[in-house]
């Protein structure tokens, strides 16, 4: 569709471990937006947002915040409570999708296929094992990778983990400890009703953590992925169905690992992120270039979707 000049409040920045991924997010959307010639005013959230808000009175709000609470159904309820059109995933589906353990109790019944695992309490790793190694570790309700921890048998956390180790540990009461799934990092973004292509991620350093995301130069992103067609279909068929099991809105990316010695059957969804990146190294405006969509496009299709699910387009 082809939008009215809009004023569009970008919020961004907040104070989560993903303030600066936001800010990076938040100033390409806005410059994005100003490009196509909407007014743009930014927002940089802090305790008073919901004033800043209620002066700016835009016509939709991007939200270009990642993690808590922009992330997890705090700032969409706010809105919604402001009568408020905004973009990406309402309340409810933020509130789920944020939780790793929620996310697998609405998916897998469902027949998504996520790894095992269970929830820990941090002193439990002091006394042992949860899994059988090589095991993975990592907080409920983080994105981008922050604060997990891969544990082997020959690596160097103790056996059992010792808690001068630095890890996730350090940082959280409970984790999430699931199977390491050997083979293949693959993402794949959804947008609307459709999923676009499959991205492989080879970090430098053998792991996709924080620093892989989010600097430039640490990580190969092959887009579209030289897999079998088989997996690609099934990583598209899979981000979707999640992406609409969820309810999730705007666009939505879907993280997996293959395990490329077992087929399809070795294929596991890990998470659906419902705010994904939108920086220069972000995995959707990939994908949507390789499309033949540009980065302003993109943005205003995402602003489109907002628009039409409140009766405004």
């Amino acid at each position: 569709m082809t939008l009215p000049k809009l004023h569009v409040a970008v919020l961004m920045g907040g104070w989560s471990s993903e303030r600066a991924v936001s800010l990076m997010s938040g100033e390409g959307v806005a410059k994005a937006l100003e490009s196509k010639g909407h007014k743009v005013t930014r927002i940089d959230m802090d305790r008073d947002v919901a004033l800043r808000l209620a002066e700016v009175k835009p016509d939709v709000v991007f939200n270009a915040l990642h993690g808590t609470p922009g992330e997890d159904g705090s700032i969409q309820g706010l809105m919604d409570i402001m009568g408020l059109t905004y973009t990406h995933s309402g309340l409810a589906t933020s509130v789920i999708a944020i939780d790793k353990e929620l996310t697998k109790q609405a998916l897998v019944p469902h027949g998504i296929p996520m790894p095992g695992g269970r929830i820990v309490r941090t002193e439990e790793l002091y006394r042992g094992d949860p899994l059988p190694r090589p095991y993975v570790l990592k907080p409920v309700n983080e994105g981008s990778s922050v604060g997990v921890a891969i544990v082997t048998a020959e690596g160097n956390y103790g056996n059992p983990i010792r808690a001068d180790a630095v890890g996730p540990w350090q940082e959280f009461d409970e984790l999430l400890a699931e199977p390491f799934i050997r083979g293949l990092e693959l993402t794949t973004a959804v947008i609307g009703d459709r999923a676009l292509l499959v991205t492989e991620l080879k970090p430098k350093s053998g792991f996709y953590d924080f620093d892989a995301k989010y600097t430039e130069g640490m990580t190969d992103h092959i887009c579209p992925a030289q897999i079998p067609d088989e997996i690609t279909q099934a990583c598209k068929d899979i981000a979707l169905r999640a992406h609409q099991l969820l309810g999730c809105k705007g666009t939505s990316r879907a993280d997996f690992r293959w395990d490329d010695s077992q087929g399809v059957e070795g294929l596991f969804l890990l998470e659906v992120n419902t705010q994904p990146g939108m920086t220069p190294l972000s995995l959707v405006p990939e994908q949507a270039k390789a499309l033949g969509m540009d980065y302003p496009d993109l943005v205003e299709a995402i602003i489109a979707e907002a628009l039409n699910d409140s009766g405004k387009g």
